[in-house]
Formats: C-alpha cells, sequence, structure tokens
C-alpha cells in the first residue's frame, strides 16, 4: 500500500539498513495493543504470510478467509489482510489479554512495525515512523534483530521481488484500462499466490520464485525501472 505523504513528515528522516541502531523497541509492549486494534483494511498480507498462517494453523488459504483474513483492492490488485472484529476493531488473532496469539509466526508488517520500507531504485530501505506507535521510552534496537526473521537476506529479497511485481502489474493494468482483461489478472494472482497451496515441507522462496517466474511469463509483465 502507497503513502502520499511527505517522507519526513512521517519519519525521523532517517534510512536505516538491517545492522543500524534504530528506537524502535517497544520493550515487549507492556500491555499495549493499540496498534493491533482499528487498523481497518492496513493489515495486507503477502504469500510467506499466508504460508506462515495456514502450516502454523494447519488451515488452508480458504478456511483463513471464514475467520481470520479477507480480500481487498490495494492501489489496483487483490490482496488478502488481517481481518478487524468486533467494536473495537481488534485484530482477530488478539486474545483476551490484549497479547497476539500467533506472535512466533506473526506477519512480517507486524514484525516490522512501527518500522516501515522506503521503496527505491529497486530495492528498498527502513525508516521509522515516528507518529505510528503510542508507546512511550522506545529504546535502540539493532533493525536485523527488531524484525526477527530467519534468513533475513533471502527474505529481503523476497519482499522486494513481490513489491516490484505488484508494481509492474498495476502499471500493466492501468496501461491496458480494460476491466475484463484486469479481473482476469486479479483472479491470476490469488490463485497463483495464495489460493494453490505451498508445500510446507519444502523451501518457501524457491517455491515463490518458481511461481513467479511462470506469473511474469505467463502474464507477460515486463519488468520496469520503479
Amino acid at each position: 500500500m502507497e503513502r502520499e505523504v511527505s517522507f519526513n513528515e512521517i519519519s525521523d528522516g532517517k534510512l536505516y539498513e538491517l545492522n543500524d541502531l534504530v528506537k524502535a523497541n517497544c520493550n515487549d509492549c507492556k500491555g499495549c495493543s493499540t496498534c493491533c486494534q482499528g487498523m481497518g483494511k492496513s493489515i495486507i498480507l503477502d504469500p510467506l504470510d499466508i504460508y506462515h498462517l495456514s502450516k502454523n494453523l494447519n488451515k488452508t488459504f480458504e478456511e483463513l478467509l471464514t475467520e481470520y483474513i479477507e480480500l481487498n483492492v490495494v492501489d489496483g490488485v487483490i490482496l488478502p489482510n488481517l481481518k478487524m472484529v468486533g467494536e473495537s476493531e481488534r485484530c482477530s488473532f488478539l486474545n483476551e489479554e490484549g497479547r497476539c496469539n500467533i506472535h512466533a509466526f506473526r506477519p512480517g508488517i507486524c514484525r516490522l512495525f512501527p518500522l516501515g520500507r522506503f521503496y527505491e531504485k529497486h530495492s528498498f530501505q527502513y525508516f521509522l515512523q515516528v507518529h505510528e506507535c503510542t508507546y512511550k521510552n522506545k529504546t535502540k534496537v539493532k533493525v536485523r534483530k527488531w524484525i526477527d526473521t530467519p534468513d533475513i537476506k533471502r527474505n529481503e529479497q523476497f519482499i522486494n521481488d513481490w513489491h516490484y511485481f505488484q508494481k509492474d502489474v498495476q502499471k500493466m493494468m492501468k496501461s491496458a484500462q480494460d476491466d475484463q482483461l484486469n479481473k482476469g489478472i486479479n483472479m491470476y494472482i490469488v490463485r497463483n499466490f495464495f489460493l494453490l497451496p505451498y508445500n510446507i515441507t519444502e523451501d518457501f522462496y524457491e517455491q515463490f520464485q518458481e511461481r513467479l517466474v511462470r506469473a511474469k511469463y505467463e502474464l507477460g509483465v515486463e519488468e520496469e525501472d520503479n
């Protein structure tokens, strides 16, 4: 999801790499769960998130849709997001004590928060969102440790590839201006990257790359400098 805002207004004006220190450590949140409520449809999930949810909850994508996630259009592309429930619009994975029931395999955007990603020249860096987290007295932590993701370099490559694939698809659909064609492209993406189960005994990143290469070929996606 792209944000049409001034970088300096939402950040501390700095860009960070994995080994940089950033003031993002919320000290285990101390009972705060503000960022897990009232988020609307903004917690967008990628194929790796769905892989982890399906694997650890032993549920198919269709079963996840019945309770925990929903599909919405994001910048022209249909993608899944976490579902908010109840009057306070709590994340469906938030328990009565305000703690995350899936913390060990929580989505990438949850691991990242309150950091964001700044994409440029077919790559990205991290930045600190200074107005998003209400927790006071945050401390410095290394970006790599905060994100806490195994095989982080491969994860970054996946995130980058997925982001720029979506950008290329958006450009293609905007150029086509054909509602029926664009609907077919969206259905292909949902089916190829989310509905079609991943083999949980095999490496996710290899499976994703195979699907990405096939999708670019079958959809006729032309890569551009973004």
